[in-house]
């Protein structure tokens, strides 16, 4: 098992999450947050942590593209190991749906 970042933190990056990572295992895009599923070490201090409750176990049923989506960009976008402020914006963008369709960049973040 490991965990996956969802829809909902597209356009919230609460960072709180990143800072309680004992192995680092968060990468940033533009937008959004993923997990390296080889990096996490499933310990679940990060799904509490998580604002915006992005933040899943990847044995919830239907998160199979979320699994595949944190493992293409985890190896493609800079790790991120210090927490930062959210978007200005990340609570007019909790809990909208249709996220990924609408908001999602495929751009990588600045990292640390």
């Amino acid at each position: 098992m490991t965990y996956v970042v969802t829809d909902n933190c597209i356009r919230c990056k609460y960072m709180d999450c990143v800072e309680v990572c004992p192995v680092d295992c968060f990468y940033e895009g533009e937008n959004m947050l993923v997990i390296h599923p080889d990096e996490c070490i499933d310990c679940g201090v990060c799904e509490p942590e998580c604002p915006a409750e992005a933040i899943k176990p990847d044995t919830e049923p239907g998160l199979e593209s979320w699994v595949k989506l944190n493992g293409d960009y985890a190896r493609t976008w800079p790790n991120i190991t210090i927490k930062r402020d959210p978007p200005d914006d990340a609570k007019e963008f909790d809990g909208k749906t249709g996220k990924l369709e609408t908001y999602f960049s495929p751009e990588p973040g600045e990292g640390d």
